[in-house]
């Protein structure tokens, strides 16, 4: 599978900073922020991993669509699919409460 083809519409993400794709055999692509951030993928890889152990009986796929880790300024959104893990960093745009 070609960077192109692994990054598609990555690019195209409101309000995004940076990138991470990666397996099992590392980073396979990355952009912005997140260029070349082997540490952040490695913090994400195990956060995954610890998060996939709560797996229900008898399900092949992962418990969760997507994590969000949101800190003050910024949210990583990270999405496993297949054997791939797609981590997109994103300005955390602060909203004032709904008062109702």
């Amino acid at each position: 599978m070609t960077t192109a083809a692994l990054t598609q519409g990555l690019e195209r993400i409101p309000d995004q900073l940076g990138y991470l794709v990666f397996s099992e055999d590392g980073v396979l692509a990355s952009a912005g922020e997140l260029e070349n951030d082997e540490h952040t993928a490695e913090v994400i890889r195990q956060m995954v991993r610890t998060a996939c152990r709560f797996r229900l009986h008898g399900s092949a796929e992962p418990p969760f669509k997507r994590i969000s880790i949101m800190l003050d300024d910024f949210v990583y959104a990270v999405t496993v699919s297949g054997q791939k893990v797609f981590v997109v960093k994103r300005q955390n745009i602060h909203r004032e409460p709904v008062i109702v």
